[in-house]
């Protein structure tokens, strides 16, 4: 085969495998936003698109299903993944790890399936550095005194915690430039159908 040829031929199966990877979509939001909720809803309205369980060294709390909330694992066992490039993005809070697993992303886009993944700006950048063509969302409340008053309204929280809340919501608001697309929570219908038309739009280019 001359090198024409050659360029064709490799150029050809390179846009075949391009056109079959999955999409990477990576939701982020400051605690109280309503981020849980509009996940919720856009894996009840796209059946295919698949969620991305994290991994954690912590234990489980009540109510809590090991592959359903998250993946429980040890330590010792997180660690052995970090040493092992496992983790496609990771984080140790508060003594515990967090992490997602490099081997289910890199398997399912392969396959051509879309996946959505929720995160904090810490891991989206992570992300962004092993898959930058990532659609990233991050979604605000209309404003902090709205958010303020969700956080108070869910009556879980001291006034400490709401504090600190508002102060890691304003760090995670400033950093929006990082992503491609912003959602503002004011009315939860209208954000839902927003998050699944930016959805839609690139499932359909793809």
């Amino acid at each position: 085969m001359d090198n024409q040829k050659l360029k064709r031929s490799v150029g050809k199966q390179t846009a075949q495998v391009s056109q079959k990877s999955g999409l990477l979509f990576i939701l982020s939001a400051p605690s109280g936003a309503g981020k849980t909720t509009l996940r919720r809803a856009i894996l009840d309205q796209f059946s295919d698109l698949l969620y991305s369980v994290s991994y954690t060294s912590r234990k489980a709390r009540d109510g809590e299903h090991d592959g359903v909330d998250y993946h429980f694992i040890t330590k010792e066992e997180f660690e052995t993944g970090i040493a092992q490039d496992r983790w496609a993005e990771w984080a140790k809070v508060h003594g515990n790890y967090y992490g997602t697993s490099a081997y289910f992303l890199n398997q399912n886009l392969a396959d051509g399936k879309n996946i959505l993944l929720d995160l904090d700006v810490q891991g989206t950048r992570q992300i962004l550095n092993r898959y930058p063509e990532s659609i990233t969302i991050f979604v605000m409340p209309p404003s902090l005194e709205v958010l303020r008053n969700r956080l108070e309204s869910r009556g879980t929280d001291s006034a400490q915690t709401i504090a600190l809340r508002l102060k890691n919501a304003k760090q995670e608001m400033a950093q929006q430039k990082l992503y491609r697309h912003i959602l503002i929570n004011d009315r939860l219908t209208d954000a839902i159908a927003q998050f699944a038309s930016i959805i839609e739009k690139y499932r359909i280019t793809r």
